[in-house]
């Protein structure tokens, strides 16, 4: 029986579901979905959105755990997701279309030295409220890559290479030139970011090392930001 999605779950418990102006119309045997089509590719989705949201990590994400959660068989699933991956990409798109109104567009207009420590540190809280929003299929995600998926490569880049092009801009330097001291000062400090936040928001952690290293928000979320302030401030300096 499948579980509603709890209060609170977040964007994918909304955006899961097939959208009227969807892309997708066929099935994976080439078939065109209809209406029943779309509500099983639905149904399917808002499955995995739950395991993923409301199972509190109990139950391990698999096809077969998904097809057993929208109560079909896992041959029916074949039909509108070749993988886990596959399916993992179709949460993850209208979820990380989501980080616009989070933290990513706050980046879009330059920040004002005077406001860029509070502007640093909204940001890195934010980007950090994100990942603590959609925790495990971030972790999923990022682990998945790092085990070499395709997939979740190219949706981990998807997620990152905007905010490195933005924080270059913030550092007045050219977001196309990816050799420049900018760039990599941008890339370094994004990957730190996204390093610490991974770790905060990782719940299974403190279970594998058998010990509680819990800390509060602010514990990762002042000095990133303070990192960040002061990367940003550097790489001004140099191009005045």
């Amino acid at each position: 029986m499948m579980r509603a999605p709890i209060a609170g779950a977040g964007a994918a418990a909304t955006a899961a579901p097939v959208e009227a102006d969807d892309p997708v119309s066929h099935n994976l045997n080439g078939q065109r979905l209809g209406r029943k089509g779309r509500d099983t590719r639905d149904r399917i989705l808002l499955a995995a959105t739950s395991i993923l949201y409301c199972d509190a990590g109990r139950t391990p994400i698999s096809l077969s755990a998904v097809a057993r959660e929208a109560g079909l068989g896992l041959t029916s699933l074949y039909n509108y997701f070749a993988d886990l991956p596959e399916l993992l990409s179709a949460i993850l798109d209208p979820v990380m279309d989501s980080a616009e109104g989070v933290y990513l567009g706050a980046l879009r207009s330059r920040w004002p030295d005077a406001e860029l420590g509070a502007r640093c540190h909204d940001f890195v809280a934010n980007y950090h409220k994100f990942w603590k929003q959609h925790s495990r299929l971030l972790h999923l995600r990022n682990a998945m890559s790092d085990q070499q998926d395709p997939k979740m490569t190219r949706q981990r880049i998807k997620a990152t290479q905007p905010i490195i092009g933005l924080i270059v801009e913030q550092m007045d330097g050219d977001p196309h030139a990816p050799r420049s001291p900018e760039f990599a000062m941008a890339t370094v400090l994004m990957i730190g970011i996204e390093r610490s936040t991974t770790i905060s928001t990782d719940d299974e952690l403190p279970m594998r090392m058998a010990q509680d290293i819990r800390h509060d928000d602010e514990h990762f979320v002042r000095p990133s930001a303070l990192l960040m302030e002061l990367a940003i401030r550097e790489m001004r300096k140099k191009r005045t």
